[in-house]
């Protein structure tokens, strides 16, 4: 089912979206070379607990911490142990966050330190395809006009689209309809109406989209070893356009 948001609700969701930009944001002077992912883990849960909510990634379907984060050839859904960011990696930080029966969604790549120029391009292109995606997410068009908006900007720069996974419809669960892939074609897949909340989020690959699962059942890797990048907002559909919720608030 695909719901349709109230002011009220919007405004709720809108807040814990808030919460985790302002985690990711507070994250972001902490990634750097020889910082180990496990403690940026612990300032990101403590640092939501701070604000009255809840991780609304640890515990979901059995994952065992508050932020996904994915170096280098790893796509999604990273798990943050003791490993150390190195010079010249880039690594994506997913957050989510519920405070009132409410769900935020956010994620953000990094580099560490210096980076190359094609790793570089491959961030800029990704973050520049999510707001191509979040441009034609308007009442009277599809989810389709997401999706092509986001393959076609990420492909002609000579970057490869991950198919199997998707956006989606956010608010009461962390996931709900409809799903938003990543490609498509213009007019196709499910109408778009005022009040919908979505979550558009980019995954874009260096090299080819092939992906696989690691063995710990949750890291998603590129299958030929090549960086990745990943780039997400939530956001609210109104009449005159999309709104971003997942913006730093500067109130926490």
């Amino acid at each position: 089912m695909v719901y349709k948001r109230s002011k009220n609700e919007i405004k709720m969701i809108s807040k814990s979206c808030q919460i985790v930009a302002d985690t990711i944001d507070m994250i972001s002077e902490f990634v750097v070379p020889g910082a180990l992912i496990s403690d940026l883990d612990k300032k990101a849960e403590n640092f939501i607990t701070s604000q009255g909510a809840r991780p609304a990634f640890k515990g979901y379907m059995g994952f065992p911490s508050t932020l996904c984060i994915s170096i280098e050839d790893a796509v999604v859904h990273g798990i943050p142990g003791d490993i150390e960011l190195k010079e010249g990696q880039i690594v994506g930080i997913d957050c989510g966050a519920e405070l009132n029966g409410y769900y935020g969604d956010h994620a953000k790549t990094f580099s560490v330190g210096k980076i190359s120029s094609e790793k570089k391009k491959l961030m800029e292109i990704t973050e520049e395809s999510l707001y191509k995606g979040i441009e034609k997410a308007v009442p009277g068009n599809f989810v389709g006009d997401i999706g092509y908006a986001v393959q076609t900007h990420a492909e002609s720069n000579g970057f490869s689209v991950v198919r199997e996974l998707v956006g989606h419809g956010i608010g009461e669960n962390l996931h709900e309809e409809p799903q938003v892939p990543n490609y498509g074609a213009p007019r196709q897949g499910y109408k778009l109406h005022a009040g919908m909340c979505i979550a558009i989020e980019p995954m874009i690959n260096l090299g080819g989209k092939e992906i696989y699962t690691a063995k710990d059942g949750w890291t998603i890797l590129t299958a030929d070893g090549k960086a990745s990048a990943h780039f997400e907002h939530t956001i609210a559909i109104l009449e005159d356009g999309p709104k971003i919720l997942s913006k730093v608030s500067y109130n926490g």
